[in-house]
């Protein structure tokens, strides 16, 4: 068994839709595999996968390389993998399993550097991809897009269009989508 280090935070219908979707990313990673699966979710709302067969053991360490996996042995100085709870101006507390801090100094913010040099961008929280792209679609804004980037499971990040206003967008879409928002403007 994987404990997948990607928390599925939702409830209800959402949760079923994040977990379906989770389900359809695992099969696609595990498709050329000689396995079958079975997707669970821990009470700490981390996924666990539970896989059988010839290819077992390549599947999991895979899902491990691809996802992160959850391991309940933690020591100082390692990397660890999971979902960010929290930040401050002393660094991040990621979720993995039990709060590990990540002091500033440490943090990797090559990706956040990237994005103040290119277009404007709206991240969401709590959303899948197909729940985003299909609200970007229904609020008419289709043509304002490149594309609909994953994150994680539960976040995305919208891509914005040269000339489009990143903020506009975000006012334009915001009221359809129960999720947190956030602007990114280079």
């Amino acid at each position: 068994m994987v404990v997948l280090a990607t928390k599925v935070y939702v409830d209800g219908e959402a949760r079923e839709r994040a977990l379906d979707g989770l389900e359809t990313l695992v099969d696609d990673d595990l498709a050329d595999l000689d396995v079958e699966f079975t997707l669970g979710l821990r009470d700490d709302g981390f996924p666990s996968v539970t896989v059988t067969g010839t290819d077992a053991t390549v599947a999991r360490n895979l899902l491990a390389a691809e996802w992160g996996s959850i391991t309940p042995h933690r020591e100082a100085g390692e990397t660890h993998v999971g979902t960010l709870a929290s930040w401050d101006d002393e660094g991040f507390v990621l979720d993995a399993g039990e709060d590990v801090r990540v002091p500033a100094d440490e943090l990797g913010l090559d990706r956040l550097f990237e994005w103040t040099r290119g277009t404007d961008r709206v991240n969401v929280n709590s959303a899948t991809r197909a729940e985003v792209r299909a609200t970007v679609n229904r609020a008419g804004h289709a043509d304002d897009v490149v594309t609909v980037e994953r994150l994680g499971v539960l976040e995305q990040s919208i891509v914005c269009r040269e000339g489009t206003d990143g903020p506009g967008l975000l006012a334009d879409v915001g009221p359809h989508l129960r999720s947190e928002l956030l602007a990114v403007v280079p």
